[in-house]
């Protein structure tokens, strides 16, 4: 893979496939609304970068990650309870964020952020999926490669600012005065 980071502009469809089930249209990023991010950066996937970094403009491209390859296998030990009150604010649940099939941010005690699922609420605790949603799955992405090019300094530092979160407004769920979305700064 090149050292140098590269501005890639995509529009693919993404397909998911669950133990050698059938094929199931997952999301699409558009012509109109691509899917962006420059390279050498941790943006996204390892694997679907590798894919991508060496084509060129106007390129189509078909191909499938295993569930290693990209969000790893389901692991049933990520499966947790967690005590209600992990999600209360001032002795409250805010519904409106904490629901059955919600992704929501969290930190472990090392301070580190990830996403996890709601997967059921009961009157002390909490149950939470911390498997990526598509953990288990092969991911076939097709689509056509729109822009492939040196990103500019100012690209390499609004990514880096991204990825810290100062250019998200509060939508990826790990600011201060975020609303709790956690949908925004997840690597596809």
């Amino acid at each position: 893979m090149t050292t140098e980071n590269r501005l890639i502009s995509v529009s693919y469809e993404l397909f998911t496939q669950f133990d050698g089930g059938k094929w199931k249209l997952e999301e699409t990023a558009p012509a109109d609304e691509p899917f962006q991010f420059v390279s050498g950066m941790g943006m996204t996937l390892d694997d679907f970068e590798r894919k991508l970094v060496s084509l060129q403009k106007g390129e189509k491209f078909d191909f499938t990650l295993s569930p290693e390859q990209a969000h790893g296998e389901y692991v049933a030990e990520a499966v947790q309870k967690l005590p209600r009150s992990v999600f209360e604010i001032d002795g409250k649940l805010h519904e409106k964020y904490v629901y059955e099939g919600a992704v929501v941010p969290l930190q472990n005690s090392d301070g580190e952020r990830f996403n996890g699922t709601i997967k059921k609420i009961e009157a002390e605790e909490i149950t939470v999926d911390l498997n990526h949603p598509l953990a288990g799955c092969a991911l076939r992405f097709t689509g056509e490669v729109l822009e492939n090019r040196i990103a500019t300094t100012s690209e390499v530092e609004q990514a880096a600012k991204s990825l810290s979160c100062e250019g998200c407004h509060g939508s990826c769920g790990d600011c201060e005065g975020c609303e709790g979305c956690g949908s925004d700064c997840e690597k596809i």
